[in-house]
């Protein structure tokens, strides 16, 4: 017997006890985020509740993008947890992230928002993974800190900088040196934003999110009024965000992701830090990881049967040690043996 065949017969044992345990000799496993399955009605506004917990994260690194102009140098924010529920009707995603600024104001013109998006692939591939490639197109839901706070209260110049002074404001419905909004204007056609019905200028539009599509690079385009249909909720406390997105499993639009019971899907993440100056393609992004809905609901739990006693001889822990430490019993000696034959 020489060493290559003793070799040989050491390595195929060794293969063996592997296979028999299904012991990987190397794996390499992509992101999946996996939504809950909850009979109760879904937290859409309440991050701390207790459903969340009920759900695994996915911890998703993000670095910066910088593949186009305007691009990041640094990555300011390294990792979001994800998180997801789904209701028989309804899909939750909540995503968690350390910044200890809240931006949420952006009347100054030196201001930016913080930010988040999701984006999904609306093809059957994964195309590129920012803002999608020609032929690819993806959906995105932005939720935007700035337009969360405009939720609470609508913010103007007046709520910056309070020694202003206004003489009067033409073609509104206000009297005096009294604020006005953006629907107490008369005649529209001198706010040309709201005039063309701009989301960013639209008041009262409901939800912190807009709902968008891109098929490349400078191809963002937000969805029609009708067709915000994306609801969101974010709240930061102790230094994180957590920001809650929410929509019905399907809609009837092809421009939209509709979400079947049972299938993956292309998930990506983006977030923008606005202490930062970060605003448009200036931003930390996650390659594409999965995510696959659901098909069934969870039946009730059945009355819980106490197992028998197994022997603790018996226990998987057990078993498992015993063959691991044959396994390295064996090559203790086997390299003795490799050792001492001659060539």
């Amino acid at each position: 017997m020489n060493k290559r065949f003793l070799f040989f017969m050491i390595t195929l044992l060794v293969a063996g006890v592997l296979t028999f345990l299904k012991i990987p000799l190397a794996s390499s496993q992509g992101l999946t985020l996996v939504p809950a399955l909850v009979t109760d009605d879904l937290p859409i506004k309440d991050p701390s509740s207790d459903l969340w917990q009920t759900t695994t994260a996915v911890t998703v690194p993000l670095s910066a993008q910088n593949i186009t102009k305007p691009i990041s140098v640094e990555t300011n924010v390294r990792e979001v947890v994800a998180r997801a529920l789904q209701s028989e009707d309804t899909l939750a995603i909540m995503l968690e992230w350390v910044d200890q600024t809240p931006n949420d104001s952006v009347v100054r013109v030196q201001d930016f928002s913080d930010m988040a998006a999701l984006q999904f692939s609306l093809s059957d591939g994964q195309p590129f993974f920012c803002m999608g490639q020609e032929g690819g197109d993806v959906n995105i839901w932005a939720w935007k800190a700035d337009w969360q706070s405009d939720l609470l209260a609508w913010q103007d110049l007046e709520d910056v900088y309070e020694t202003m002074y206004v003489e009067q404001y033409p073609f509104t419905q206000v009297e005096g040196d009294q604020q006005p909004g953006p629907g107490d204007y008369i005649e529209t056609a001198y706010l040309p934003a709201l005039e063309v019905g701009n989301l960013v200028a639209v008041p009262g539009r409901g939800t912190p999110v807009e709902n968008l599509v891109a098929g490349g690079f400078g191809t963002l385009t937000a969805l029609p009024v009708q067709q915000q249909t994306i609801q969101g909720y974010g709240e930061w406390a102790d230094g994180k965000w957590r920001v809650i997105f929410s929509r019905q499993l399907n809609v009837d639009t092809s421009k939209e992701v509709n979400f079947e019971p049972g299938r993956m899907y292309s998930l990506a993440i983006a977030v923008w830090d606005g202490e930062f100056g970060e605003r448009n393609g200036q931003k930390s992004t996650s390659q594409w990881l999965s995510m696959q809905v659901t098909s069934e609901l969870p039946a009730r739990p059945p009355a819980a049967v106490e197992p028998a006693a197994m022997p603790w001889w018996r226990s998987a822990e057990i078993v498992g040690f015993i063959l691991v430490g044959g396994v390295v019993l064996l090559l203790i000696i086997g390299a003795i043996i490799y050792l001492r034959l001659p060539e």
